[in-house]
């Protein structure tokens, strides 16, 4: 069972757009890249209008820009300049949220409508899916993609075989949501659901306003609390996209000010200060480096060097500028009196549960790791390595606990769970586990089933386990659980409740000690 099959029949019922065929997907940063010149931190004395307050326009809780958002010597930045340009981009990730609110309403609805006719049938959810849309739905064939393709090959711009399995996915996700459609009708008219009132667009913070019941299905009801709880990551991922806007909106401005400054004093004009600073300080790209580039990323660029050799040139003597203009601003920043009042969002902490999860550590460790993992990711298997290490450090100092989150590309990533699961009910989880993740290309239902005998445990139990799905619905709710808190890819680490971009040792360790400072200044 993958991850967009458990999540298929949350999505029915909603009025909104078929899902679009993914196109030109923005690039992604190189972090080889020099990146632009960081904003210092706003002094203690930063004005009272800083403090971030709650929008009434989509309760993204985006901090409201004060008059001057920034002072560059004796000359003032305001918030509106910064603002003024990005405002269509600032609204539109806005939207986002205000839409979001009144679709979560309607998955908890399903949501609830789903478990409670699986119980009533007596299967697991996975099983009712299967039953209701999987097993339904006929698989798309060449030629119907091909169709969709001629359709819409001005819009996809890719040549058939580039996209076609693509295609597939798509014609196969629009099935299973009219199937799970269907499904969603039938479970809401034997029900009772009542939408007593739609969200509010203001976030509900106070106690008061989270209690507010917005429906009730069977009795239970669903609370303004619970839709703004599975919001969390997407409102946090909404301002850091508007503080990044703003700041290379506020970067740019400061930037301007200071070369402008600049080619004041040396009385020459912006143009010819830039040509000196960085055209002509700018390193010099050879043909032997852009040959070694050109071997080294062969695949991607195509062609033979002779042909390529230009672009290469120019591609990397463009980089080159980058560094040397990013140098230049760096220079005049560290020379110059800067207060900047633009604050970055505050990474939310969630608190995750861990009951009847696999742990090592003791319970009353004062810090806590949560792992989402998939078996089938080998970052997952190099982080094991970085995570026992950092457990025989501090010793009883950390506790980790694992939870699954297998992916949609890992076809058996999703049994892998339910199997490791099966060797837990029988004492053997950190063995299986770490069989599984020395064995990531050999994850068949069989293959499963034979390290149950490398590890001598009841055959007949694991088995039985394994064939009827019995910890599906377990594998389930760390899926849920996990897209509540935001996980987007494995392996995703969450020290005390707050997740943690990066898995290598040198960060963990800091996070780990950061999350130990703060323990022992909070008992002082």
């Amino acid at each position: 069972m993958s991850q967009r099959l458990r999540l298929i029949i949350l999505a029915a019922a909603l009025s909104c757009a078929p899902v679009a065929l993914a196109q030109n997907k923005p690039a992604t940063a190189d972090k080889n890249q020099p990146q632009p010149v960081p904003a210092t931190a706003p002094p203690a004395s930063a004005p009272a209008s800083v403090v971030s307050k709650t929008e009434d326009d989509c309760g993204c809780e985006v901090q409201v820009l004060p008059e001057v958002i920034a002072e560059v010597g004796d000359i003032k930045v305001s918030g509106k300049e910064i603002e003024e340009p990005i405002k269509d981009r600032v609204n539109a990730l806005k939207q986002q949220v205000k839409a979001a609110r009144q679709h979560e309403l309607y998955l908890q609805i399903n949501t609830r409508l789903l478990e409670a006719e699986a119980k009533r049938q007596g299967k697991t959810t996975a099983a009712l899916i299967n039953d209701e849309i999987v097993a339904k739905v006929k698989e798309p064939t060449a030629d119907e993609a091909q169709v969709f393709y001629n359709q819409n090959k001005d819009r996809i711009r890719q040549e058939f075989q580039a996209v076609k399995q693509q295609i597939i996915d798509h014609l196969r996700n629009e099935r299973q949501r009219d199937e799970a459609k269907k499904l969603a009708d039938r479970l809401r008219a034997s029900a009772q659901v009542v939408i007593s009132e739609q969200p509010k667009t203001a976030s509900p913070n106070a106690t008061p306003e989270r209690s507010r019941v917005l429906a009730t299905v069977n009795g239970q009801p669903i609370t303004a609390g619970d839709v703004e709880e599975t919001l969390r990551p997407l409102i946090f991922n909404v301002q850091t996209d508007i503080y990044k806007l703003r700041k290379q909106q506020l970067d740019a401005k400061i930037n301007d000010l200071l070369l402008e400054r600049e080619s004041q004093m040396r009385k020459i004009t912006p143009a010819a200060l830039l040509e000196a600073e960085i055209t002509a300080k700018a390193k010099k790209v050879t043909e032997e480096e852009a040959k070694a580039f050109y071997e080294e990323h062969k695949q991607e660029i195509g062609g033979e060097f002779a042909q390529q050799k230009e672009r290469v040139i120019a591609y990397l003597q463009e980089r080159e500028s980058r560094r040397a203009e990013i140098a230049f601003a760096e220079r005049l920043r560290s020379a110059s009196s800067l207060k900047l009042f633009l604050k970055e969002p505050e990474q939310p902490v969630y608190q995750i549960s861990t009951d009847d999860q696999p742990s090592k550590g003791t319970q009353s460790a004062a810090v806590t790791i949560v792992e989402f993992i998939d078996y089938q990711c080998s970052s997952c298997a190099a982080t094991a390595a970085v995570l026992e290490r950092l457990l025989g450090e501090y010793k009883d100092k950390v506790r980790l606990v694992v939870r699954d989150f297998p992916l949609e590309q890992h076809g058996d990533a999703f049994k892998a769970a339910e199997a490791a699961e099966g060797a837990r009910e029988q004492g053997k989880y950190w063995e299986y586990s770490a069989l599984l993740m020395r064995n990531q290309s050999a994850l068949g239902q069989d293959q499963l089933k034979a390290y149950a005998s490398q590890l001598s445990l009841d055959r007949k139990r694991f088995d039985e386990a394994l064939d009827t799905g019995k910890f599906a619905d377990k594998v389930q709710r760390d899926l849920r659980d996990g897209i509540k808190y935001g996980v987007a890819g494995t392996p995703a680490l969450f020290i005390n409740g707050r997740l943690i971009p990066q898995t290598t040792y040198e960060t963990l360790k800091a996070a780990i000690d950061a999350t130990l400072k703060e323990k022992a200044v909070a008992k002082k």
